[in-house]
């Protein structure tokens, strides 16, 4: 929870400074640049986050990756922030919290489909449209299979979770039956 807020915080921050340049997207795209690297690279993320070694050598560290990278001097100053405040531990949490306000801000909402079945390019742009309309937003949609749900469709728009599947049909009349599984 702590971290949570800290996380928050930064992400706020860097997000406001995003605002002025109008920049959300490309500095987000950065962000998860260089996260993408510390995920690839277990012991370089050990190495930033051990405290045994010095400050020093982590920004060294921190700067050659950037230079490799090619990030905007002012997306490589934040994250070299976050190396000399010990807060480079927390990168996943700040840029998923860059993102929501990016989102916010630029009318977007992401939303992850399920499906049985693969959904035909009409289907798809069907739905899309459809969730736009009831949203109000932008939709930016993951469309996965999962054979389990039988058929129908499971669509999940941030914390809400919309479930048409026959699975969770199936369920519910089981439940309503007062039958054991």
């Amino acid at each position: 929870m702590i971290s949570s807020n800290i996380a928050k915080r930064y992400a706020r921050a860097f997000f406001e400074i995003a605002a002025g340049e109008k920049r959300y997207e490309e500095y987000y795209h950065e962000l998860g640049r260089f996260s993408a690297v510390l995920r690839e690279n277990e012991s370089l993320g050990e190495f930033l986050a051990n405290p045994i070694f010095a400050q020093p050598d982590k920004k060294a560290v921190v700067e050659s990756v950037l230079e490799k990278i090619r990030i905007s001097p002012l997306t490589a100053n934040f994250l070299k922030l976050l190396v000399d405040k010990r807060r480079i531990g927390i990168l996943s949490d700040i840029e998923d919290c860059y993102r929501e306000l990016m989102d916010k801000a630029l009318k977007k909402v992401r939303v992850t489909v399920k499906t049985a079945f693969p959904l035909t390019g009409e289907l798809s742009r069907r739905l899309q449209t459809g969730l736009e309309s009831m949203t109000g937003r932008q939709v930016e949609m993951i469309v996965l299979e999962e054979p389990s749900l039988i058929g129908g469709i499971v669509v999940r728009v941030g914390d809400t979770l919309y479930d048409g599947s026959i699975k969770a049909q199936l369920n519910n009349i089981r439940n309503l039956l007062g039958e054991d599984r």
